[in-house]
């Protein structure tokens, strides 16, 4: 909540927020005369380590609204989404970490670990929304006394359509 911190002096908001981005010019100037930082807010480790992975992510999506290159929030942002199985979240937030530091090898290690998972996730989806898309197909041609299993897809692999036989 950025709105409701500007009530706490200028050293609460960074302890309680974090990270001051954005401070404003000539620090040597009077209080009421300083213009309000742009804060964001620190997103809290004690939140992932107690299990509360959604709550991280939603924390971290604040602080990486207000700095995109928050190291700190991608880092416990692609480590909640790894721990909820969120695994093309979490590469994309390890590529963005690799993007910023070319240096993290954790971050390049994670990509490597983490994209077979991803790919291995997306096959499992592909073939339940299949296995439903069968079941309504089934549905349908069962009033007919017909079944998916009695058509055959052949791939042309010129084109790369498919061609469609009736098979009893």
């Amino acid at each position: 909540m950025i709105h409701s911190m500007y009530h706490l002096s200028r050293d609460s908001r960074i302890r309680k927020f974090g990270t001051i981005f954005e401070a404003s010019e000539g620090d040597g100037a009077r209080e009421e005369e300083e213009e309000e930082p742009v804060l964001a807010p620190s997103p809290s480790n004690e939140e992932l380590q107690q299990g509360r992975y959604e709550e991280t992510i939603k924390e971290c999506n604040k602080a990486l609204e207000l700095n995109p290159a928050y190291m700190k929030a991608l880092i416990r942002r692609g480590e909640a989404h790894e721990k909820l199985e969120h695994f093309e979240e979490a590469v994309i937030d390890m590529k963005k970490i690799v993007e910023l530091d070319p240096s993290n090898n954790q971050a390049r290690r994670s990509i490597v670990r983490l994209e077979p998972l991803a790919a291995e996730k997306r096959e499992k989806m592909k073939e339940q929304m299949i296995g439903k898309q069968k079941e309504m197909g089934n549905s349908v041609l069962g009033r007919f006394g017909m079944s998916i299993d009695n058509f055959k897809a052949v791939k042309d692999p010129t084109t790369g359509s498919y061609s469609l036989s009736f098979q009893k």
